[in-house]
């Protein structure tokens, strides 16, 4: 038995960087994830071509399904397809998220918006059908994957600042709103993280960074992973309306 065994975990942005460790992680400690990607079919099989040769593989405990989770209708369907099969779920991780970095002044609209809807909109999407779930268990745990932009703000990123510090706020709210039904919300802030985000950046831009790292490194996709298992775990219970930072003392 492992803590998250019959525990069902749906995660968003599940098949790169970050989303995939964590999903990974809830896979070898005995959870069935159900992983939301938003387009690229290629990454979620090879997710699930490497599930299948793991030393935990078992059948039927890996589900991909590709939502736009800025799309409030996709997103119903999508619930409505897990209510059917699973009837709740235990945990959920809101970790899908892009950047389309550009100064205000020059930003585009359209790159404003789409900033917005998928990491903020998608987050309330995506936490507002996984309480309707929850609820008739009375029990949960919400993970939002935020940023330390949400407080630090990097010029050319008003648009993913702007959405990370709305991931906080509304995490703040939630969790009073559902904490009488045992459901907890809490926020991961991961730093500098060597995955696919950092793409784009120049080799100037990557030293400075990690310069700026108390521990002149960026961080594992496995130690946010970590930190997420925590807070799903029951050791956690007494945890709603945190964020927790793995930042490298940033």
């Amino acid at each position: 038995m492992t803590e998250f065994e019959g525990k069902k975990a749906v995660i968003s942005g599940a098949t790169k960087g970050i989303g995939k460790a964590i999903a990974k992680a809830f896979l070898r400690n005995g959870a069935t994830v159900i992983g939301v990607y938003s387009s690229d079919h290629n990454a979620a099989d090879i997710f699930m071509q490497e599930w299948e040769k793991d030393d935990s593989f078992q059948e039927d405990r890996l589900i991909l399904r590709r939502c736009d989770v800025a799309d409030e209708s996709a997103v119903l369907r999508f619930f409505t397809e897990i209510e059917q099969k699973f009837e709740t779920i235990d945990i959920l991780v809101n970790n899908a998220g892009i950047r389309r970095d550009g100064v205000l002044a020059m930003m585009h609209a359209e790159n404003w918006q789409r900033v917005i809807d998928i990491n903020l909109t998608g987050t309330f999407n995506m936490s507002k059908q996984a309480v309707l779930l929850m609820m008739k268990q009375k029990y949960g745990r919400i993970i939002h994957i935020t940023s330390p932009m949400a407080h630090m703000g990097f010029a050319g990123q008003a648009n993913y600042a702007a959405s990370k510090a709305g991931q906080i706020g509304m995490m703040r709210s939630l969790a009073k709103e559902t904490a009488k039904r045992k459901i907890t919300v809490n926020c991961i802030s991961p730093g500098f993280i060597d995955t696919d985000l950092l793409e784009g950046l120049t080799a100037d831009q990557l030293d400075n960074y990690k310069k700026m790292v108390p521990m002149k490194r960026f961080g594992r996709t496995d130690e946010v992973a970590a930190a997420v298992l925590f807070l799903a775990g029951e050791q956690a219970s007494y945890i709603s309306g945190a964020v927790l930072e793995v930042t490298g003392g940033l």
